[in-house]
């Protein structure tokens, strides 16, 4: 009985051997370094001027909002709406991008979803019109 649950013991770990993916432990300079090449992606996406108003929230809790006035390879520049001063933002320090922007695609996608409503409204109340 004895050399059956050890076979049976050995058989699993033996299994579990085999079956066990190798995983790569990045450490935290390895990760913060690809959230911030993310980053650097999401702003440069956004672009620069009036356009690319920004949400940004720094590691120590700090909140910027404005818009990107200068993207360079390193840091970037939030300028607020209200009063134009500009901070200047590495982005190694940044822990939350959000952009507000719209792309062209999505700008027309409204603007012709908007005349078809307005079409189909015209249309309804047309019908209704010619019913009575």
């Amino acid at each position: 009985m004895f050399k059956r649950i050890l076979a049976v013991a050995l058989a699993a770990l033996l299994v579990n051997l085999v079956a066990v993916r190798a995983t790569s432990a990045a450490t935290e300079a390895e990760k913060q370094a690809k959230f911030a090449g993310k980053v650097r992606a999401a702003v440069l996406k956004l672009g620069t001027g009036e356009p690319a108003r920004v949400r940004v929230v720094l590691r120590d809790k700090t909140k910027l909002e404005g818009y990107v006035s200068q993207a360079g390879d390193e840091s970037f520049v939030v300028t607020d709406f209200k009063t134009g001063a500009t901070t200047a933002v590495a982005y190694p320090q940044v822990k939350g991008v959000a952009g507000n922007n719209l792309s062209t695609g999505a700008k027309i996608a409204i603007g012709v979803g908007i005349g078809a409503g307005i079409v189909l409204l015209i249309l309804f109340i047309y019908l209704e019109t010619v019913d009575d």
